[in-house]
């Protein structure tokens, strides 16, 4: 918002005035219903615009709606890759650097909103292609900082606010995932303004340069907090409490050098200190419990059920380690000869 008012913009937020945020007085604000094509329309009604950022929402009705109304048209959705859908089905595995020209879910019957989001880039290109506004497409990952809807990284902080001593993390916490903080997202659309030549008629994926592996984003965030504890690892099949924080048991890493190479993206803030600037944040502007963030969550943060699930694991874990022993012993395969005349 800041960067287009700066680029001399008059902006108007369409919205549905749910979720008031203040902005500066110079910013207009429509409220109205943005998931319905005809009470989309009575909103705008004769209005145009030099440029329309549409995000999320019903994308496909977004861009039939100002097909009229606008010379340029960015959209912003999620991720429409076959692979994330499929996982571990998916022929040859889930690959990490995810390119733009991957294969898109198309199958309505098993995965609707996925399938949506590509039937929503087909209505924006299929637009452009036609001649009514030169469209960009960016595909956005779980973006993170202040006033998330759902945000996972809570999840992790009002564990350590409740002063829990362990965390359950599946499979060591090894899962790579490539995420978005809120103001290098926002930096990403604003060379997309800045470069309407460059952009026109491309998809870009967007996100942080640096990608964290799950126990890294958990261990910035308990270090934010000066918390200590232990952290166990559980096979992701048994390690359900974590599924609100851990999401899907795959890496889940999108490619973005295009973006870097094409229109000069550079993360504007590192993402350990973003993710630093959203803890301290919500430490400031604490979800109310058991209310809407932590109901989009999902998370029921039911102590009782992790802390069995803790003591059975290590239990059984321990009784299966010491069956297994096979007495292995690391060996060197190159030769380490002691004496000069050594033969070995």
């Amino acid at each position: 918002m800041e960067g287009l008012l700066k680029r001399g913009y008059e902006v108007t937020i369409l919205h549905r005035g749910i979720h008031e945020v203040e902005f500066p007085e110079t910013v207009e604000h429509l409220h109205g219903e943005v998931h319905f094509v005809e009470p989309l329309k009575e909103t705008l009604g004769k209005r145009n615009f030099d440029l329309v950022i549409g995000m999320y929402g019903r994308l496909r009705y977004v861009a039939e709606v100002i097909k009229e109304k606008t010379p340029r048209f960015i959209a912003m959705g999620g991720l429409p890759y076959k692979a994330l859908v499929e996982g571990e089905k998916f022929p040859g595995g889930v690959p990490l650097f995810i390119r733009e020209d991957a294969p898109l879910f198309r199958d309505k019957g098993k995965n609707k909103f996925t399938y949506l989001i590509t039937s929503s880039e087909e209505a924006v290109m299929g637009a452009h292609q036609k001649g009514c506004y030169a469209a960009t497409i960016l595909r956005v990952p779980m973006i993170y900082g202040p006033r998330q809807l759902a945000p996972r990284e809570w999840s992790i902080i009002r564990r350590i606010l409740d002063g829990r001593k362990y965390l359950i993390i599946p499979d060591g916490g090894l899962k790579l995932e490539r995420r978005g903080y809120a103001e290098n997202v926002a930096h990403a659309i604003l060379l997309v303004v800045d470069e309407p030549q460059a952009s026109a008629g491309k998809i870009f994926n967007v996100g942080d340069e640096t990608i964290h592996s799950l126990k890294n984003w958990v261990e910035i965030i308990a270090n934010t907090l000066n918390h200590e504890w232990e952290l166990i690892s559980i096979p992701f099949s048994l390690a359900r409490p974590s599924r609100p924080y851990a999401g899907r048991a795959f890496h889940w890493v999108t490619d973005i050098e295009k973006i870097k190479t094409e229109i000069g993206y550079r993360d504007l803030i590192p993402p350990q200190e973003g993710l630093e600037q959203t803890v301290k944040w919500y430490l400031e502007n604490r979800p109310s419990r058991g209310r809407e963030e932590e109901r989009q969550l999902g998370d029921p943060f039911d102590y009782a059920t992790e802390d069995t699930l803790i003591h059975d694991y290590k239990r059984v874990a321990m009784t299966i380690r010491e069956k297994a022993s096979i007495g292995y012993k690391y060996r060197h395969p190159y030769p380490h000869p002691k004496e000069e005349n050594d033969r070995i």
